[in-house]
């Protein structure tokens, strides 16, 4: 029997990438921006920690052609909170710039992108969502 006022279950995320498309953004020659924010709900009633935010985009039928990774430090140096509060909500807005060396390499880009946390209880969760990248 559990005790009066505990929580069963574990904490869960989703997530969200706004706009979807992304649009990139030209900045100067080859060089673009690509802005975006991240929305991570929990919705298994427990608070969790974002430990990571890893982006992995690929373009023409699965080239790689960039990743990112975000720690909870670094996501942390960039003012964003990694506490996410049960049944709260959190949004982190990137805008990575890229060399973008062939136009023809905006044909086909998709991204994936995982946002990694553990919970009050310590059990890992993720969460993963595909983009698109358009110019």
């Amino acid at each position: 029997m559990q005790p009066s006022g505990a929580r069963s279950g574990h904490g869960a995320i989703t997530v969200q990438v706004a706009p979807n498309p992304i649009v990139a953004q030209s900045v100067s020659g080859n060089v673009y921006d690509f802005p975006f924010d991240v929305i991570v709900r929990e919705t298994g009633g427990h608070s969790v920690t974002i430990t990571g935010v890893t982006a992995d985009v690929t373009a023409m039928g699965g080239l790689r052609v960039a990743q990112d990774s975000y720690d909870a430090a670094k996501i942390n140096s960039l003012g964003y909170s990694t506490t996410l509060p049960a049944n709260g909500e959190l949004r982190y807005h990137f805008a990575p710039r890229r060399s973008v060396p062939d136009e023809r390499l905006f044909s086909g880009v998709s991204a994936d992108l995982t946002v990694a946390a553990t919970d009050d209880t310590g059990i890992a969760t993720s969460a993963k969502t595909t983009v698109t990248v358009k110019r």
